[in-house]
């Protein structure tokens, strides 16, 4: 009998495989930097061809979701990898406490660009920090170095809304505020741009007390700023 996972790929492979298209495929590679190839599938067909191939399937086992999203990830074309964080999203109230460490934190450093990292902490990160106490993991990305985990932390909480812990945000981002790296500084922008549609005044004082240069990351948070005070 075959695996659940096992039954992922195959169903995944034969919604996806037929839809090549060379000059779409090149120009998205051309603009992920060559990160992975593309079959050339936009994301509205994707969902709708994985969908469709995905409604058959039983509720997976924590594991098994993950086990299914790693096999996604070994596949070469990144539309597969696209659609690893879908399932994940499909089937996120599978997840245990333990998927973060055991599942994400390997997917987000697999082949790692902004695209598939911004849709892990959309599809993954952020509702399963949202439901359990990820502290600790939380802590460990952000001091682990690697630029990936880093954005991933500054970002757990998107989403949020009302219920955003604004001081943990804040303490995230005052971390990160000197690093010259632009994923990390853009990661902060996007933090702080979020975080002034809940409490503009929270995040104008931070700017006023840092005043280092992140131009990245004040650019985006003005933009938050200016929004809010249309």
């Amino acid at each position: 009998m075959s695996s659940w996972a096992d039954l992922v790929i195959r169903s995944t492979k034969n919604a996806l495989s037929p839809h090549v298209d060379v000059a779409r495929a090149e120009g998205a590679g051309n603009y992920m930097k060559h990160i992975a190839p593309f079959i050339g599938i936009a994301t509205p067909e994707r969902r709708a061809f994985t969908k469709a191939a995905w409604s058959d399937l039983s509720n997976p086992t924590s594991d098994e979701l993950g086990e299914a999203a790693i096999k996604l990830f070994a596949l070469p074309e990144r539309e597969y990898h696209y659609a690893a964080y879908d399932l994940i999203a499909r089937y996120i109230s599978a997840t245990d406490e333990y998927f973060l460490a055991e599942f994400l934190e390997p997917l987000l450093t697999t082949k790692s660009w902004w695209d598939t990292v911004d849709g892990l902490v959309t599809a993954g990160v952020s509702p399963l920090c949202r439901r359990y106490d990820a502290t600790k993991i939380i802590d460990d990305w952000s001091e682990s170095g690697n630029i990936w985990l880093i954005r991933a932390a500054i970002g757990h909480q998107r989403g949020w809304k009302s219920e955003t812990d604004i001081s943990r945000v804040l303490e995230l981002c005052d971390r990160h505020w000197i690093n010259e790296e632009f994923f990390v500084a853009k990661a902060i922008g996007w933090a702080l741009r979020d975080l002034a549609s809940i409490k503009a005044p929270a995040v104008r004082r931070f700017l006023a007390t840092h005043k280092a240069k992140n131009t990245v990351a004040v650019r985006e948070a003005m933009r938050g700023l200016d929004r809010c005070s249309r």
